[in-house]
């Protein structure tokens, strides 16, 4: 018996009802799946709660979440008065707290903004000191 030929440029179509997924595939199909970057993104946050949140007060814990969450390729680069305005507080505040957090060790700064200088850029880290 020979095999039916398929014309060139033609493809054979997939079933009209494909079979439904086991109870296990279709579990691990509803899991999201995790990258080694999430995972880190995650292990960093827990560090600092478990160690640091506890000695911030709330202006420092808002403007180091707002860094943070900003973060690329290990930097954060944002305006004084970006970080003012979503953190809830005044500019001069924010430099303060900046001055506090770079001073507990939980902030970096790489780069000092300013006029026709651009962003500041910061490195956020997580613990104060190891635990």
């Amino acid at each position: 018996m020979t095999e039916p030929r398929i014309l060139p440029g033609c493809e054979v179509l997939p079933a009209m009802n494909p079979p439904k997924p086991t109870r296990e595939q279709s579990s691990e199909a509803a899991k999201p799946k995790r990258t080694k970057a999430t995972a880190g993104r995650f292990a960093v946050l827990n560090a600092f709660v478990d160690f640091t949140l506890s000695s911030l007060s709330r202006n420092d814990l808002a403007v180091w979440l707002i860094l943070w969450r900003d973060e690329r390729k290990g930097t954060s680069r944002t305006s004084q008065t970006d970080l003012a305005r979503r953190a809830g507080v005044t500019r001069r505040t924010v430099v303060r707290v900046l001055d506090r957090l770079e001073t507990k060790g939980l902030l970096q700064r790489i780069r000092r903004g300013g006029l026709n200088r651009g962003l500041s850029v910061y490195r956020v880290l997580p613990l104060s000191k190891p635990p």
